[in-house]
């Protein structure tokens, strides 16, 4: 079996290689037949790529311990769950199934665009299959997942294997990698079709049109791994917080950083023709930066709970992006002569305006995440030593970039293109203007000093009402017109137009999240050794540790204290935070005890037993507001997804369509 699984990556090799040479020479000999070879070779790859995951996979649900890589990332003890998820929880394991997905999203353009830019597609294949053989070399030659045990040259197996790491045992682990890698992956599509439209020198707008749903797919992917990897380290974590500032993290935000700004960026070329040249800049900044968070996580060049052991594979990654990134400069230079505006800036005060100052914060924050990222890595190549950025840098950095984006998202959709006139800024942002200041000054009365807390509060108001106002204009009118009540109204209103009254969506998802960042300005905690019977305070929550349990299962033993929660004398019920230590990796992990609300989370981390060994460590956390991050994250991924819904007018203008024609022909029969 181990043999099928190595011939299969294999072939997809040589396989993808010729599909890359014969829609390349195809297109420049006029040679059809090798076009179409080319395109039904992208399928063999997929086969190819589904037998080898499958075997792999197979063999982790198995226990086939002769296989180097189930060795090390499972065992017997480990749910059914976690074995499938060792699929992508291990370096080689993972190249696996970038591969298999980049195959997956190669078929499906390939299929879907089977009857459709002819001129482009070859181009878009040759980029999709060049890329798929740079991974299918690391998976053959580099980091193969098919490794086998041996000793004397004779293939063994062990007894048993170390199992997943014990921070990856955790529901959303199974969700949180293929998410993220989806988004990965998934930004190599619009990347092909913008390098297939400037090597066929297309003046037009058929690749934006082309990818616009699958950008906004991906984007969705990204988004939801990003949350999805948020609320990983919040539970699993341990150390108080949703986003530390890690590597690792910071490699997932940098292309969703570019991506958001080319989903708005792209709204002008359409509306426009303008900003051609940055819609090529970011869509290739993108690719790349997906391709450096892969980098990052598998060469060991930074330090982080995320990322893989160092290894040998980034120089092969450095060598990727150094030619990728030299071959996408030159095309985009070679080409600015089919790039050029149709429309130029008229006001600063416009629609035009807000998409650019927009792109500029978010290119911005992701070059100062960038550069506090690789900061370490350059420090020690020119000093000798590692210097490392801490969460303060980054937050003071952030928070003023973080509160301009947000005051944007409310003020940009409601200007006007071209220019906006006084009456319109005086009709839109009036009142949410005036509601937002007495906001901050009430909240300034009640004692908040936090100036940035302030100003995000009153942010966050101003940008909800605007919102909310533009659906309650709209309903109404709607509901003025048809005489459905104002709830109908206002599903009708965003039918019509999905894709704007989505963006709003994505908009108030935004706020609220901002609303539970903010509440990171007041966040309390308290560190305490306790014996059975002690208490401790944090806030106004009292904690009495009532029992202290021990135990173990087949895959680890644990320690759990049971925390009895008083506020103000009344008992809100117990939390049973738990240290685990898996026998298998010989490794700890935390299990929290939370107690969640919507004004604030009561968080308790099991820290470890004392030096005696008597004593429970326990680390208690309040989080005011925190809540509002995962119910915004549901909004804007729930946003998105109305995006994604075809309009109403749209549809109903395509059917009409179609119903004359057939009046036409009728007509002409009879």
């Amino acid at each position: 079996m181990e043999n099928l699984g190595s011939l299969a990556t294999l072939l997809a090799f040589c396989v993808a290689l010729y599909a890359t040479v014969a829609c390349v020479v195809g297109r420049l000999k006029n040679k059809p037949f090798l076009i179409v070879s080319g395109e039904r070779a992208v399928y063999s790859v997929w086969v190819l790529m589904t037998i080898a995951s499958g075997i792999l996979v197979y063999a982790l649900m198995t226990g086939d311990f002769r296989f180097a890589y189930v060795a090390e990332h499972s065992n017997r003890a480990m749910p059914t769950l976690y074995k499938y998820a060792a699929w992508w929880g291990g370096q080689e394991g993972s190249l696996l199934f970038w591969s298999w997905l980049l195959s997956s999203y190669a078929a499906v353009v390939v299929f879907t665009n089977r009857r459709r830019h002819r001129d482009m597609m070859p181009w878009v294949i040759g980029v999709l299959t060049t890329i798929q053989t740079f991974f299918l070399i690391l998976n053959n030659f580099v980091a193969s997942p098919f490794q086998m045990l041996a000793t004397d040259k004779l293939i063994v197996a062990v007894p048993d294997g170390n199992g997943l790491s014990p921070l990856l045992q955790y529901p959303a682990m199974a969700i949180h990698p293929p998410m993220l890698y989806l988004g990965y992956v998934g930004f190599a599509v619009p990347f092909a079709f913008a390098m297939g439209s400037l090597i066929t020198k297309q003046p037009g707008d058929n690749w934006i049109f082309t990818t616009r749903r699958w950008t906004l797919v991906t984007w969705l992917f990204q988004s939801t791994g990003v949350m999805l990897g948020a609320a990983w380290a919040y539970h699993v974590l341990g150390w108080g917080g949703y986003w530390g500032w890690d590597p690792v993290e910071n490699a997932s935000l940098l292309p969703w950083l570019s991506g958001t700004a080319f989903l708005h960026s792209v709204m002008m070329q359409e509306k426009k023709g303008m900003m051609k040249v940055w819609n090529m800049v970011l869509v290739s900044t993108t690719f790349f930066l997906c391709i450096l968070g892969t980098f990052l996580t598998r060469s060991g060049v930074v330090q982080s709970v995320h990322a893989f052991a160092r290894s040998s594979i980034g120089k092969y990654f450095v060598s990727f992006l150094a030619i990728g990134i030299a071959a996408t400069i030159y095309l985009i230079l070679d080409r600015l002569e089919y790039l050029k505006s149709e429309s130029q800036l008229e006001s600063v005060i416009s629609r035009e305006s807000s998409f650019l100052f927009n792109n500029l914060i978010l290119l911005a924050s992701c070059f100062a995440v960038l550069w506090g990222t690789l900061f370490p890595v350059i420090s020690e190549a020119i000093s000798g030593d590692k210097i490392s950025l801490d969460a303060d840098w980054y937050n003071r950095l952030m928070v003023p970039i973080g509160l301009f984006l947000l005051i944007l998202t409310g003020v940009g959709p409601l200007f006007a293109w071209r220019r906006t006139s006084v009456e319109s800024l005086r009709r839109n942002f009036q009142w949410p203007g005036i509601a937002a200041v007495v906001l901050a000054a009430s909240l300034f009365a009640a004692g908040i000093r936090n100036f940035y807390a302030l100003i995000s509060f009153g942010f966050c108001l101003f940008v909800a009402l605007t919102v909310i106002m533009e659906f309650y204009k709209g309903a109404r009118a709607i509901a003025g017109k048809t005489g459905q009540n104002l709830l109908r109204a206002t599903v009708e209103l965003t039918h019509r137009n999905t894709r704007r009254y989505g963006g709003y969506l994505v908009h108030m998802g935004i706020v609220l999240m901002f609303i539970g960042f903010t509440g990171h300005a007041f966040n309390q905690a308290s560190v305490k050794e306790l014996n059975v019977g002690d208490s401790m305070a944090v806030g106004v929550y009292n904690l009495k540790m009532v029992d202290l349990k021990q135990g173990d299962n087949e895959n680890y033993a644990w320690h759990r204290a049971y925390m009895q929660v008083t506020k103000n004398g009344n008992a809100l019920g117990t939390l049973e935070p738990e240290k685990r230590f898996y026998k298998a990796s010989r490794q700890g992990t935390s299990e929290v005890g939370i107690r969640q609300r919507p004004n604030e989370d009561l968080y308790l981390n099991f820290g470890g037993m004392s030096d005696d060994n008597q004593r429970a460590v326990i680390q208690a956390y309040v989080f005011p507001l925190v809540s509002w991050i995962w119910i915004g994250g549901l909004v804007l991924i729930g946003g998105t997804f109305v995006c994604l819904v075809p309009s109403k007018v749209k549809m109903q203008y395509a059917r009409t369509q179609v119903v004359g024609i057939t009046k036409t022909h009728a007509t002409v029969k009879n």
